[in-house]
């Protein structure tokens, strides 16, 4: 089972607790067995600005190591870590540290046995609760098995003695229950779709009102699809870019598009792997793979296996009316000067 943790936990010693006072950065408490490897995890992470190891809600004022691993403190060995929410969003970093942890072990992981070796998800903000729920919920559907994560707002957290702080730096051959094999997974990690949504914020609704046309709003925001061979782009093969309508972000080249005679814009890929994500689509009867735009979460179109085989193989097919094409001699002055090369 989840265990969803009293929010008043009245058994705890409640000191102040030390919230980062940057208000650009933010703070997350994962416990996850030991806390080396924890913290070494997620200190490779990039968008991780400080990570601390310690116990978390403990009913021992300023516990010892010996006395949480006597089991009478119910404290957890728990990570602090604090991120910059304009590189690494809180539902990446909880992705990341699933990869760590068995969700279905209760007072275990690997070979540590004990309550102060639970897994737990505490939070200082309020608002952050229904992205550690949801993505809890989410995590629950690839497991038969209850999950044991407990989640719950942090109570207090007293910082571990001095030689556990970054132990696997100063001792890289000491005991860790995560493998190399993950470690490698934190230390090539980039949240590349929270740095798109920063870098092409997506416009409030009132705003996309304005500035799209009529069939440019029922497209990117209400998924609907325009008319084949009428449309702006389907014939149109100049040198230049595709950016989304409503963020101006990057989607494709036009050193990319071929003539698929479906009467769309037809792409072999995107202009990076992470410029767009899918998903599942079942309206209309069928069942077809939905392309969004990564920063503005615009509908696009779809991506079909019936492309050209020396291109990959895939047609995304997309809306002429989710895009704005900029031109090879306008890309510099607009911003896409460094997407120049890629055209030649």
């Amino acid at each position: 089972m989840v265990t969803i943790l009293s929010v008043t936990l009245t058994a705890c010693v409640q000191p102040p607790i030390q919230t980062t006072t940057d208000m650009n950065q933010k703070e997350i408490y994962l416990a996850g067995g030991c806390f080396w490897g924890t913290q070494h995890f997620f200190s490779l992470v990039d968008g991780v600005v400080s990570t601390q190891a310690g116990y978390a809600n403990s009913n021992t004022p300023s516990p010892t190591y010996s006395q949480v691993c006597s089991g009478t403190t119910d404290a957890a060995e728990t990570v602090r870590v604090i991120y910059d929410p304009d590189s690494v969003s809180l539902p990446f970093l909880l992705d990341l540290y699933y990869r760590t942890i068995d969700p279905t072990a209760e007072d275990r992981q690997g070979n540590d046995i004990g309550s102060q070796y639970r897994t737990g998800i505490y939070y200082t903000d309020e608002s952050d609760l229904p992205f550690i729920r949801n993505s809890v919920r989410e995590l629950s559907r690839s497991y038969r098995e209850p999950l044991a994560i407990e989640i719950g707002p942090l109570q207090n957290f007293y910082p571990a003695e001095d030689y556990h702080q970054d132990y696997l730096d100063k001792n890289p051959g000491g005991y860790c229950h995560i493998s190399p094999d993950i470690m490698k997974i934190a230390r090539n990690a980039r949240d590349t779709a929270t740095l798109l949504r920063n870098r092409y914020p997506r416009p409030d609704d009132t705003t996309l009102r304005k500035t799209l046309s009529e069939l440019q709003y029922a497209v990117a925001v209400d998924g609907a699809t325009e008319r084949p061979f009428l449309n702006e782009y389907d014939r149109e093969f100049k040198p230049g870019i595709y950016v989304d309508i409503a963020t101006g972000q990057p989607l494709f080249l036009s050193s990319d598009k071929f003539d698929s005679g479906c009467g769309w814009p037809a792409f072999s890929r995107p202009v990076d792997r992470e410029a767009v994500s899918t998903r599942t689509d079942y309206s209309h009867g069928m069942t077809r793979t939905e392309v969004r735009s990564a920063a503005g979460d615009i509908h696009l179109g779809h991506v079909f296996p019936d492309g050209p085989a020396e291109t990959g193989g895939l047609r995304y097919c997309i809306n002429s009316a989710a895009l704005r094409f900029v031109p090879v001699d306008r890309m510099e002055a607009e911003g896409y000067g460094d997407l120049v090369d890629r055209l030649r």
